[in-house]
């Protein structure tokens, strides 16, 4: 009977599992998708073997410590069509959305690009991508949104926002919702005159500096 019964993970293995996704979170925030796994098994303070264990791939790794931002993502953009007003939603997806991303580099990477190939990020990525679109379509009908606004301009939004470099982390969130009221007025079939959050200060990279 015992040889059926399903097997129960050890707590020494689910410890090291959410140390390996607590670590991946971190790194992959800060410093984006390019941490080689040997960095985040040192993080979480196990061996090469045991990550590889728990994630055989980064792709695999990236999509479990990514899935909260991935709900969150989805809840935004279904508040977002739920509003009663189109312009009104599609806003505020934009700031949403810029805010979220600002606070993780790995996040931004993974949903703006093919990585990871993983079935689950990419079939969630690509709902979020199509409901925005839905949005987007009725924000154009109430002729608030510039009709010629397509879907690739969010992709190009989020790649803009990923590229904010700020002396804090703070300060880059409060640099992104700058950027997102911009991108908002951008958007806009007749531009408005309204104010702006405040300026955040911002980190100048010269090509060769790095971050």
């Amino acid at each position: 009977m015992t040889d059926h019964l399903p097997r129960i993970p050890r707590s020494d293995a689910l410890d090291n599992r959410e140390r390996i996704l607590e670590a991946a979170r971190a790194l992959f925030a800060t410093e984006g998708l390019n941490v080689p796994l040997r960095e985040v098994a040192r993080r979480a303070e196990v061996g090469p073997a045991t990550l590889y264990r728990h994630f055989p791939t980064k792709e695999i790794l990236a999509t479990e410590a990514f899935a909260d931002q991935m709900r969150t993502c989805q809840l935004v953009v279904d508040e977002g069509l739920a509003d009663p007003d189109p312009w009104r939603g599609f806003c505020s997806v934009i700031e949403k959305i810029c805010e979220l991303h600002s606070r993780d580099r790995g996040f931004t990477a993974a949903f703006v690009s093919a990585f990871p190939k993983a079935v689950d990020f990419t079939a969630d990525r690509d709902h979020a991508l199509k409901a925005i679109a839905e949005l987007a379509g009725r924000a154009k009908d109430t002729g608030k949104l510039r009709p010629d606004f397509v879907i690739d301009d969010l992709i190009l939004m989020l790649m803009a926002n990923n590229g904010i470099q700020a002396a804090s982390a703070a300060a880059r969130v409060a640099a992104s919702r700058r950027f997102a009221a911009l991108v908002i007025q951008a958007f806009r079939t007749v531009p408005e005159r309204a104010p702006l959050p405040p300026v955040a200060r911002l980190a100048l990279v010269l090509p060769g500096m790095g971050r």
